[in-house]
């Protein structure tokens, strides 16, 4: 195996979160609510848009997808960090800790990439409203899908197998929850330029589809402000704020996570920021479309008359 030449270190040992040992308990089940929030969320949003025909547009077909990436991106780190908790174990193997790695990359770029097809679906609904049908086919909504899933396994796989040339023979204590890639980095005593290509690449990630939907969002303002009305400005906070409130929670967690000034004294900071990012964002993403989506609510309101008549 490879990553057995490469590194001495056969398992990890994760401090996990910065939390007494008598709050263990209480933040135990805090974490399994949010955890169960987000899992049911997230279906529940799966499901409606499936029942729904009026749901049957790009931009719930894409959130379909978001939804299924925040149940698969929470499910890759909440099981083992619960057990944990619950077993006072602290160790994960290897070839487990690469595996969380990998996952944990490929679902957060997965995120990032459907945020970003999702902000040219509604540049298109605004700045090219009468050719928004034409425009966004369903060949090219499964696309954008493919391409999304098709970049962020080929990127993650890159990540992985730098990664996996790196060693671990210093230390193999992580200053995490899970095996995240930076405090990977952070332990190896590689002194290779593996660890400077993999942070490149990561930057380029989160970065050139940051900066696309900046982009979609300058054009749809300069759309609205050539005729504004207030119908216009309203019909774009409805169009456009739920995917706008998604946006912020992601990048500005990422954005905490993996750009602010790193010192010594920034582990525990880190560490909540990652929860914040890998646990809350992903369960606030339901509750958000569902609040401030008309649609949403009405399909909810039709799944439960449904419910109630059948009763």
């Amino acid at each position: 195996m490879t990553w057995n030449n490469q590194s001495s270190a056969s398992e990890f040992i994760l401090l996990g979160l910065p939390i007494r040992k008598e709050e263990q308990g209480m933040y135990y089940a805090l974490f399994l609510v949010l955890y169960l929030t987000t899992v049911l969320g997230n279906l529940l949003i799966i499901l409606l848009i499936r029942l729904d025909s009026r749901l049957h547009t790009p931009m719930y077909f894409f959130l379909s997808h978001l939804a299924l990436t925040d149940v698969s991106f929470s499910s890759v780190t909440a099981p083992k960090m619960l057990m944990n908790m619950l077993t006072q174990s602290q160790f994960i193997s290897y070839a487990g800790c690469i595996s969380q790695e990998f996952f944990s990359l490929l679902f957060g770029d997965l995120d990032s990439f459907l945020l970003t097809s999702m902000a040219y679906d509604r540049y298109v609904a605004i700045c090219h409203s009468l050719h928004y049908t034409t425009i966004m086919s369903q060949s090219l909504c499964f696309l954008l899908v493919i391409g999304s899933w098709t970049l962020s396994t080929a990127i993650d796989l890159l990540h992985t197998l730098l990664l996996l040339h790196l060693s671990f023979s210093r230390d193999n204590t992580l200053h995490h929850f899970f095996c995240d890639l930076s405090a990977l980095l952070k332990l190896s005593s590689s002194d290779t330029t593996n660890d400077m290509v993999i942070l490149t690449v990561g930057t380029v990630v989160i970065t050139v589809p940051f900066m696309c939907i900046l982009v979609s969002y300058g054009h749809i303002g300069a759309t609205i402000l050539r005729a504004p009305s207030i119908k216009g400005i309203c019909k774009a906070l409805s169009t456009c704020g739920s995917h706008l409130c998604v946006v912020s929670l992601y990048y500005g967690s990422v954005i905490g996570i993996y750009f602010s000034p790193s010192s010594s004294n920034t582990n525990d900071k880190d560490v909540i920021v990652a929860a914040l990012y890998s646990l809350v964002t992903p369960m606030l993403n339901p509750f958000i479309y569902s609040l401030r989506n008309r649609d949403m609510k009405g399909a909810v309101g039709k799944i439960f008359s449904r419910a109630t008549f059948s009763g």
